[in-house]
């Protein structure tokens, strides 16, 4: 709603104008067909890579582009105008799955990964969360021993995002002793022996494959490892701040289509002799969402600009994410209702995006982690 923004350039607006065209052209329109049928075409991320949006912020010498935060934060609130959150958790699992490659790992490790995954052809997944536990990290339980060149990996990894048809996946192993002191991180092939993946069911993100990982005497060559050995508790904190912005600039984008797609339906639909707009109670039902986002946006920006000039934010981090993932559900919730009952037919945007809201509420850390990580780094 607002004009001008200090923090986008021509380039960043540029780049959105482009993104906005391919989202329009090659997933909007297929949204609905790709969510019932709980897929979508691989030939997707390599469109994807030839806009330039799969490289944002990775190493230009293996095929990165060099890019600030802002590039991201249009990437996920562009995505999200196709209303469907499976298909961009997806495209985009990489941005977790390949950082830690990127920071921390080998120049072999990089070589192998990072073309192939830029370019659209390989798919890259990170593996942390645990059937016994998410956010704690510090107490994983898969165990990586060495064994004269090979880790041999046993253990379970759940929820993981583009888990069925992944090729490469950064998992986060227990190579030591307890603790955080005694984890690392592994690059496993989706072929390495002794690897199984079952699929998942869920209540949104139809769209993206969502599997648990078996590790049952997996086999992983020990050039693999991503850093340095039970050094990996690092590598996926340094993850966590831009995994968090970026969840949160997608919420606060699927957020601004319910509010859009609530918005126009209210000047389309009559009811007792008038549009739907001109019923007080709705328009200040539109009004409350559209204050939310806009204050929900200035905070994320604010966030992104404080990390692009070295801050490390954690603490409004966690209360970002919450702001925005509070805000999506506000929004989609008042959405529906202003639908009414065409907000309950599948097939429109605003009844993915709202069962699609509590995905975002748990992913990257839950609300109730948001609140205690956030008290503890003020110093409470």
């Amino acid at each position: 709603m607002l004009g001008t923004s200090p923090y986008y350039t021509a380039d960043h607006e540029a780049f959105r104008d482009q993104l906005r065209r391919f989202v329009a052209k090659e997933i909007t329109p297929f949204a609905d067909r790709w969510d019932e049928a709980g897929e979508f075409p691989r030939e997707l991320y390599k469109k994807a890579a030839d806009i330039g949006l799969l490289q944002l912020n990775f190493p230009e010498s293996h095929g990165g582009i060099a890019a600030d935060r802002f590039y991201a934060i249009i990437a996920g609130q562009e995505l999200a105008r196709a209303g469907s959150g499976g298909v961009a958790a997806s495209l985009m699992s990489h941005t977790i799955g390949c950082p830690p490659i990127a920071k921390l790992g080998s120049q072999y490790l990089k070589d192998k990964v990072l073309p192939g995954v830029l370019s659209g052809e390989k798919i890259s997944a990170l593996a942390i969360t645990e059937p016994g536990g998410g956010s704690d990290v510090a107490n994983l339980k898969t165990t990586a021993k060495l064994d004269d060149d090979h880790y041999v990996v046993r253990g379970e990894k759940t929820f993981i995002t583009s888990g069925m048809r992944a090729d490469y996946y950064t998992v986060a192993v227990r190579t030591g002793d307890a603790g955080m002191g005694g984890i690392s991180l592994l690059l496993i092939e989706r072929d390495a022996p002794g690897f199984t993946r079952t699929p998942l069911k869920k209540m949104g993100w139809w769209a993206s494959d969502t599997a648990t990982l078996h590790f049952d005497d997996c086999r992983v060559p020990a050039e693999n490892l991503i850093g340095p050995e039970n050094r990996g508790f690092m590598g996926i904190m340094l993850n966590f701040n831009d995994e968090r912005l970026g969840l949160s600039a997608g919420a606060i984008g699927f957020a601004r289509v319910a509010y859009e797609d609530a918005l126009d339906y209210a000047k389309q639909r009559e009811t007792f002799g008038k549009p739907l707009i001109r019923h007080q109670v709705i328009r200040h039902k539109l009004v409350d969402m559209a204050q939310r986002i806009e204050a929900s946006q200035a905070f994320l920006e604010r966030i992104a600009w404080a990390l692009d000039n070295g801050e490390n934010p954690v603490a409004e981090l966690c209360m970002l994410k919450n702001q925005a993932t509070q805000t999506m559900a506000f929004c989609a919730s008042e959405a529906v209702q202003i639908f009414g009952g065409a907000g309950f037919m599948r097939g429109l945007r605003v009844e993915r995006i709202y069962r699609e809201v509590k995905v975002n509420t748990i992913g990257g850390g839950a609300e109730e982690i948001m609140k205690d990580l956030a008290s503890r780094q003020l110093g409470w």
